[in-house]
């Protein structure tokens, strides 16, 4: 769904299962992120905490998950059974989502934009 203006919007426009995925990873991104700020970015989910923190999507056999690129690097190692791009994942709907994982990746992106966001303070 791509005209969707809200995350309950797009996770509606679902299949049931798919919606029950999109839920896993939403609540796990908020739990992981409770101050972060949810809306649509570029079509799909997005979370913000001091700038843009993380993306997911679905697609017809994955879950596109976007941790920007640095987010990518540092658990490049964890990453590698995935297939990835730059500053994406993703994670195939045939396999149980790897929700830890994921709240390591959101905890790492808030920590990454809480500092920028102290150090300009400075």
């Amino acid at each position: 769904m791509t005209n969707a203006t809200t995350v309950d919007e797009y996770i509606a426009g679902f299949p049931p299962d798919i919606q029950q995925v999109l839920e896993e990873v939403r609540n796990t991104v908020k739990k992981a992120a409770p101050q972060a700020t949810e809306g649509i970015g570029y079509g799909m989910p997005a979370y913000k905490q001091n700038g843009p923190l993380v993306y997911f999507a679905a697609y017809p056999h994955h879950i596109g998950f976007y941790p920007i690129p640095s987010g990518m690097e540092t658990f490049k190692a964890e990453l590698s059974k995935y297939k990835t791009g730059k500053g994406s994942v993703q994670f195939p709907l045939d396999q149980p989502m790897p929700l830890a994982l994921i709240t390591k990746m959101v905890k790492f992106r808030a920590k990454e934009n809480d500092a920028k966001t102290a150090t300009k303070k400075k």
